[in-house]
């Protein structure tokens, strides 16, 4: 199993820590050079000693370094052969083959950078092939009852009446859902969006975001989103800000996306009538903030844990998603994580007695910004 670049490699890797390879190409080529002048030498003083003609020894001499050469060449250019292969099968869009990484000097390590870059363009190839699977699959929904009611109005099956018109509109707002965080993955892939830092109460902020997430549930009841914005109302939504006029300097549509999808995800996860809490308390540096989201579903692995911010990563247990609720396209926590990073704060899954708790931390003011 490749190991890495030089920087990377682990405590199974047998070449030594200080960077020295007792068999690196430059150790060969000297090797070569003193083998070539100790048989020129050797075979120099048997002239001498024998009287033979120096044309002779001069001849076995280059046939002897000439084969001694051959050999050192083959055994540098046979791996780059290897290599080329592979990297002509990456270029054909064939990422399943790698090299072979038995060498211990700098070829080797090439090798593994190779079969380091393979691994990461398969994985994006593999995301790129859930992208366009989920993305399928999230609009197929929502279209064809789209077209099921337009079709049924213009045929005068139904009238255009107001519930008509809502069920179309549901459909209408899911899609512009998922065009929505489609947009938001494309604004992270490009790193186009910039910060807007501004300093606000985060009590009647998060309340208001709280307040908006229970009034979209309310709204998509009955509805599967699968896009953002959940649709259970027996799930219990509660707010603890400490102290109550804590202040905050970050950008309040970011960390509003941050806390959305976050809490779209507990309550995705909560058992019937769970409670799903959001913690704010102040962070060590003057304007920082410290949020923590918990609810109480069967919580995440901790063999998981280094996956949850994955894109696409839909989770493990059982059964994951509440009533009234589905996978959704695996894209949410991946947007908090993007969000999280613009402000180089940290997110990541922290102890829980029970279920699911997700900490924040958001750096405050820097001196430049105040």
């Amino acid at each position: 199993m490749s190991d890495g670049p030089v920087a990377r490699r682990g405590p199974g890797d047998p070449r030594p820590w200080g960077g020295v390879r007792p068999f690196s190409i430059k150790t060969k080529l000297g090797a070569l050079v003193v083998i070539s002048v100790l048989i020129t030498t050797g075979l120099s003083m048997i002239a001498v000693q024998t009287k033979t003609e120096l044309r002779f020894i001069t001849v076995f001499s280059m046939i002897a370094t000439l084969l001694i050469t051959q050999f050192v060449a083959h055994s540098l250019t046979a791996p780059l052969d290897d290599m080329n292969a592979v990297a002509r099968s990456i270029s054909h869009g064939d990422y399943t083959r790698r090299v072979r990484e038995h060498r211990r000097d700098e070829l080797g390590d090439l090798a593994q950078t190779i079969n380091v870059m393979a691994d990461e363009l398969e994985a994006q190839d593999h995301q790129r092939k859930e992208l366009v699977a989920n993305v399928s699959h999230e609009l197929r929904t929502p279209i064809a009852g789209l077209r099921a009611v337009l079709e049924n109005i213009v045929d005068g099956v139904t009238e255009a009446d107001p519930e008509t018109m809502r069920t179309a509109l549901k459909q209408t707002e899911r899609l512009g859902r998922l065009v929505e965080t489609l947009l938001d993955l494309s604004r992270l892939d490009n790193g186009v969006v910039p910060l807007r830092r501004q300093r606000f109460e985060v009590w009647p902020y998060l309340s208001g975001v709280l307040k908006e997430a229970n009034m979209v549930a309310s709204a998509r009841a009955g509805m599967t989103t699968g896009s953002g914005g959940h649709t259970r109302k027996d799930v219990h939504l509660s707010l603890d800000v400490r102290p109550p006029e804590l202040t905050a300097h970050v950008d309040p549509e970011r960390i509003h996306q941050v806390v959305a999808n976050l809490i779209d995800n507990a309550v995705k996860h909560s058992p019937p009538h769970g409670r799903v809490t959001v913690k704010a308390r102040p962070g060590p540096q003057p304007d920082s903030l410290r949020l923590e989201i918990l609810d109480e579903g069967p919580g995440i692995p901790r063999t998981e844990w280094h996956r949850v911010f994955e894109r696409f990563n839909r989770g493990s247990v059982n059964q994951p998603h509440g009533p009234g609720s589905d996978g959704g396209t695996g894209l949410g926590l991946a947007i908090a994580r993007w969000a999280v990073d613009l402000h180089g704060g940290r997110i990541g899954v922290a102890e829980s007695e029970r279920g699911c708790r997700i900490l924040i931390t958001l750096p405050g003011a820097s001196p430049s910004s105040g």
